[in-house]
Formats: C-alpha cells, sequence, structure tokens
C-alpha cells in the first residue's frame, strides 16, 4: 500500500514489523489506542505476574491492518465525545478563533 494519511509503513524502523505474518503492515498506530482498554477488537492475551496484570498484545495484529484504520477512528471520536475537562481548563479554553 502507499503511504497516507490512512496508512504508513516506517521500513526503518528497527522493530518493523512488530508483528509477524501481515502484508500491508501499518504504523500509524505504533501504539495501540485500545491497549489501556479492558476490552477491546483485537485478541490480546492477559498474564498475571506478582499480583499485577499484564496485557500482552503481541499476537494481535488489529492496530496495524489497513481496514481497521476507520474501526479505530471512530472509536477515538466517540471517546473524545464523551470526555470531560475540569473547571480550570474550562476556564484557560479561548474560543476558537482567538490566539
Amino acid at each position: 500500500m502507499e503511504n497516507s494519511y490512512r496508512f504508513f509503513a516506517n521500513k526503518d524502523c528497527k522493530y518493523y514489523p512488530c508483528h509477524k505474518g501481515q502484508e500491508d503492515f501499518n504504523c500509524l498506530f505504533c501504539y495501540c489506542p485500545f491497549y489501556l482498554k479492558e476490552k477491546c477488537p483485537g485478541r490480546p492475551e492477559f498474564w498475571q505476574k506478582d499480583g499485577k496484570i499484564i496485557k500482552d498484545c503481541t499476537n494481535c495484529t488489529f492496530p496495524h491492518r489497513p481496514e481497521s484504520y476507520d474501526v479505530i477512528i471512530n472509536w477515538i471520536k466517540k471517546e473524545n465525545e464523551k470526555r470531560e475537562f475540569s473547571e480550570e481548563i474550562r476556564k484557560k479554553a479561548k474560543p476558537v478563533g482567538q490566539g
């Protein structure tokens, strides 16, 4: 695939590809936006060590598949709509168009 706003293959990265077995490997979401979520569209494994849970995405290629772009962008938009800001930030916020 050709690099664009929807797809980027960083073939110069020393970890490329960080997951094996995929032809068109999208690096756009190198750090998966779902990593901190317990439930995600990928197939992570969960491990327990010293009483802590570790999410292991080693075998997950969901964010690296080109067809996952729309799913990820729509999820980010929905999460952003739910986001709330503190009173401190609301006071600092400037109206759009004012620098």
